[in-house]
């Protein structure tokens, strides 16, 4: 057994180790001490839950606070970090802890698992992210601390301010505001802007990427001297948020914006746009926004965050290699350059595998799903990209799914977390082919 464990490839060491942690994660939520009184959730709900926590999505079947005593929200929190920084990164954790030698095949283990550009220094970067976790985490929750304790009680406050960062940081979506109303999210801190703004603050932090910030700690504020992926990062980042703000702002005034003041609906237009990359929280009812806004959301959870974050989708950088891609190619520039620098062919063809496998998968699950439910294709097609970007934003069908509907979302959420393509990847061999060039021969595109 050990010896065949020994001989996954990295990809595959991935896949199979976020399928144990579902698999540990839904045996203990399956314990009697982890529901509620009165709550009978079955196997399949169990592992939604376990999968939708172990891959930061935040789709939920049942509240979380209404069903799962503190043990069981105990676990999803723990799923929720484990997912979020990557269990080879919680692993290095411990391994650190105990004074243990990390292997060369680990540190390559590492290296794809927080999408790093290079092999060397992977430790002192695992220890930055533990680090600044720590810190933004820890800051994030002393700062809602501050609201809750108010609402809540002291014990009870801080405990809700310790969940809601770190769901927020890793992206996840969870929330425990069903102690109000069943599936409210932040909806009653619509007119907080304590809560709001640091909830902004972690969901932007944990999803500009753990590179990013080796490249910040680095540098500081020289961003000329920044690698090329930090500043496409930024880049792209500002441009998402500013324009998607505004989008919101201008379809939703005679709509979820209409009857809220000013400051109210610049507030409640940022935070939507933010948390469809990836975070899943909302403070506008998402079932009663306009046509546009419901599209626009599905195009921000496809985008997603940032690599090698706590965020999931298809990424920033993979939109921007295909755009300037696409603008290089109309001009028949033969080099695909961006900030004085050139990308290289395999970024390319990479992000086209990473938008057309994501982007096939999605309508295929919406094709099924729409056979199965007799629900709105356009509600259908937020849960499919809701599920396969792990942003966790629902218009409340989620537990209205059938049961084939739900193992498809489950699905759609593990594939989110390791990726599609490398999720297919994973059933690769190995094995060497000899390549044979066939004759080419052209046809008409287009």
């Amino acid at each position: 057994m050990f010896s065949k464990i020994r001989k996954l490839s990295q990809t595959q060491m991935i896949v199979t180790g976020y399928l144990s942690i579902i698999f540990i994660g839904t045996l203990l939520l399956l314990l009697p001490f982890s529901k509620k009184a009165g709550m009978d959730t079955g196997f399949v709900d169990t592992l939604f839950t376990a999968t939708s926590a172990t891959c930061v999505t935040g789709l939920v079947v049942t509240d979380t606070f209404q069903n799962w005593t503190l043990f069981g929200q105990l676990i999803i929190l723990v799923l929720i970090q484990t997912g979020g920084l990557g269990f080879m990164t919680v692993g290095v954790l411990f391994a650190i802890a105990l004074r243990r030698k990390i292997g060369l095949k680990t540190r390559g283990v590492i290296q794809e698992s927080v999408n790093t550009l290079q092999i060397g220094g992977i430790v002192k970067l695992v220890k930055r992210i533990l680090r600044g976790t720590l810190l933004f985490e820890g800051v994030g929750a002393a700062l809602l601390s501050i609201r809750f304790i108010q609402d809540y009680g002291v014990l009870r406050g801080i405990y809700f301010g310790i969940f809601h960062s770190v769901s927020a940081f890793c992206n996840a979506g969870f929330d425990l505001f069903g102690i109000n109303e069943e599936y409210s999210s932040l909806v009653a801190y619509r007119n907080d802007y304590l809560v709001n703004i640091v909830i902004i603050f972690l969901v932007v932090i944990g999803g500009i990427g753990f590179l990013v910030w080796d490249d910040v700690i680095e540098h500081k504020w020289r961003f000329k001297e920044y690698r090329l992926h930090s500043k496409i990062v930024f880049m792209a980042t500002g441009v998402l948020i500013a324009a998607s703000s505004v989008l919101f702002f201008v379809f939703e005034w005679n709509g979820t914006l209409s009857d809220l003041p000013m400051s109210e609906k610049i507030i409640a237009s940022i935070f939507a746009a933010v948390t469809p990359r990836t975070a899943g929280f909302n403070t506008l009812d998402l079932a009663a926004m306009q046509g546009p806004s419901k599209l626009l959301t599905m195009i921000l959870m496809f985008i997603g965050g940032n690599p090698g974050s706590t965020a999931g989708g298809i990424k920033t950088t993979t939109i921007v290699v295909l755009i300037v891609a696409l603008r290089s190619n109309i001009k028949k520039i033969n080099s695909h350059d961006i900030f004085n620098r050139r990308l290289d062919d395999e970024n390319i063809i990479k992000a086209i595998l990473v938008f057309c496998t994501n982007l096939f998968i999605a309508i295929g699950a919406c094709l099924i799903i729409g056979a199965i439910q007799k629900t709105d294709m356009l509600d259908i097609g937020l849960e499919v990209f809701s599920a396969i970007g792990t942003v966790g934003l629902s218009t409340g069908i989620t537990r209205e799914l059938t049961l084939v509907s739900k193992i498809i979302v489950i699905f759609l959420m593990y594939c989110g977390r390791v990726g599609s393509l490398s999720f297919a990847l994973s059933f690769n061999t190995g094995k060497q082919v000899v390549q044979v060039k066939q004759v080419a021969e052209k046809i008409l595109v287009g």
